[in-house]
């Protein structure tokens, strides 16, 4: 029973009023049910029509250059377990390339090509696509792991040091890229980019301007890349960004302690593995994907929480 005069939060309304006010939350609560509830099983099944296959790499050609280091060993195997054609590069050291192929072939029966050569070199560059656009239909894909981590305190660089940390780690992988890219281009097919920056590339670390100066302009060149030769049918391009990894010359760092900083102040709950860098590699260069023009810092928040007071 509603009384002439009633109260609703604690103010005085008439009964009109009151079974006005009723009937709109009435109202509103019953369209809020209908906004909420469920869509119907048919919808439900339209929406997990999911084609999956178009992230499939089989018959997919991918050059990766540095493929025998520390980090590139691991994107070598995943890419390879995954059903494409790996043509794996290396610097110098046959010996160690001989022994990965070997093991990833052995363990995931799929066989690894090897490339040898300096890619600051243009003739090295040439055999390097060359090698790899006779394989299948052609070079699809370009994961760029080469470079000169060495870092020098900048009041102590040379000026040769600085030419040669852009020549290694900006110049020769961009030219890599453009020489990829235009037999893709060529053909008018689709293809997919991925450069190795560095935490130091996205973030401010002391005695570290002659290898982040080089690794900050490939993340632009990346970005310009992306730009210039994306759309429908283009090519993609993106970069990882690592930080500390248990791989190639960290991992002599890792033991002597220099890092543990890290772990000690839980800035990091572990250090990288190079696993960690494979699986992000596996994402950008798929088919399909739907990302390009990005950087991906693959560091567990170091640069995040390194600085935090």
């Amino acid at each position: 029973m509603i009384s002439d005069c009633s109260t609703l939060f604690g103010f005085p309304i008439l009964a009109s009023e009151f079974l006005l006010i009723s009937a709109l939350l009435s109202r509103t609560a019953c369209d809020r049910t209908l906004f909420i509830r469920s869509p119907p099983v048919s919808r439900i099944d339209n929406e997990l029509d999911l084609d999956f296959n178009t992230a499939s790499l089989d018959g997919r050609v991918v050059l990766v250059a540095g493929g025998t280091g520390g980090l590139g060993c691991a994107t070598v195997a995943l890419l390879a377990r995954d059903g494409a054609t790996v043509i794996a590069g290396y610097q110098s050291n046959r010996e160690r390339a001989e022994a990965l192929k070997q093991a990833v072939e052995a363990r995931y029966n799929r066989t690894i090509h090897l490339v040898g050569g300096d890619i600051s070199d243009p003739a090295a560059r040439s055999h390097y696509i060359d090698t790899a656009d006779r394989l299948g239909d052609g070079i699809y894909g370009l994961v760029c792991f080469t470079g000169d981590p060495a870092r020098v305190k900048f009041d102590d660089v040379t000026d040769g040091d600085l030419l040669a940390s852009f020549e290694a780690n900006y110049v020769a992988p961009l030219l890599l890229a453009r020489d990829a890219a235009a037999r893709v281009r060529q053909r008018g097919t689709e293809g997919a980019i991925v450069f190795m920056s560095s935490m130091q590339a996205v973030a401010a670390f002391e005695s570290s301007i002659n290898y982040a100066g080089p690794k900050t302009a490939l993340i632009q060149a990346a970005r310009i890349m992306a730009k210039q030769w994306g759309g429908p049918g283009g090519i993609r391009v993106n970069v990882i960004a690592p930080g500390v990894n248990r791989a190639g010359m960290a991992v002599k760092s890792i033991e002597s302690g220099k890092y543990d900083f890290f772990i000690d102040e839980k800035i990091i709950s572990r250090f990288g593995r190079p696993a960690d860098v494979a699986r992000v590699v596996r994402l950008l260069i798929e088919p399909d994907n739907y990302i390009t023009g990005q950087v991906i810092t693959v560091d567990g928040g170091l640069t995040l929480r390194r600085d935090r007071g």
